[in-house]
């Protein structure tokens, strides 16, 4: 329950830090986020923030859709996205206001979501993953097939979900904890460290991370454990 933005990945290029490394990053555009709505408890039943991205022409943009861009006194977008809120979010926003780059710093994890590329009707192999079968000895015209599906006795049926041939990609995904490089506030542009799902031009959405990374410690064994355990062992071999 935290505020996002809706945006537009721009492509993916490199940064070089102060070390000279580089780093991939992917830009998003995430500017010109307006509030469409603002939904409370007392008229809708929980809180939210609904903005609107982008541009849309009119003669795209139905009558209720058209009412609504219009009652909010913005331009109409082509994409609205909903955002639950805290309740003390609301009293800083309201129809018509813009929200800024400034809810995101550098250094900060988000969540971005999009669609993937779609890639079409994909084997096994490259859908799921699996492995070749002989390229010869015996092998006759059956290299890159999945093998059997099923059995002849009881059941004698195919298990649904099997993994099969099908289409691949083109659907929703959500790649978590990914750090924010920069944010470049006069032009709209959010850099991120690494690959977020979707196609150059394709629609994303970035919120604050939902799950924070946790540095892993290693177990520290006791100094009187460790020399207690040489102790029993040499006098064990005695």
């Amino acid at each position: 329950m935290s505020l996002g933005l809706v945006g537009r990945k721009v492509g993916m290029t490199r940064i070089f830090t102060g070390d000279g490394d580089s780093q991939p990053v992917t830009v998003l555009d995430v500017s010109n986020n307006r509030v469409t709505q603002i939904k409370t408890p007392d008229t809708d039943g929980y809180s939210a923030v609904q903005v609107t991205f982008g541009k849309r022409r009119a003669i795209r943009v139905n009558k209720p859709s058209a009412g609504h861009f219009a009652k909010a006194a913005v331009e109409a977008g082509h994409v609205l996205k909903e955002f639950r809120v805290t309740p003390e979010v609301l009293g800083n926003l309201k129809p018509g206001s813009v929200i800024g780059l400034d809810i995101f710093q550098a250094g900060q994890n988000v969540d971005v979501t999009g669609i993937s590329i779609g890639k079409g009707y994909s084997g096994v192999i490259k859908r799921h993953g699996f492995s070749s079968n002989r390229a010869s000895h015996g092998n006759s015209r059956s290299h890159n097939v999945p093998g059997s599906i099923g059995m002849a006795q009881d059941p004698g049926r195919v298990f649904p979900g099997k993994r099969m041939s099908g289409h691949l990609g083109a659907v929703q995904r959500t790649t978590q904890n990914l750090e924010v490089l920069q944010v470049d506030v006069p032009r709209g542009l959010l850099i991120i460290k690494g690959a977020v799902p979707g196609s150059k031009g394709g629609d994303v959405v970035v919120r604050p991370s939902v799950k924070v990374g946790r540095a892993r410690v290693a177990p520290t064994v006791k100094a009187d454990v460790k020399q207690g355990a040489k102790s029993g062992a040499k006098s064990g071999k005695k």
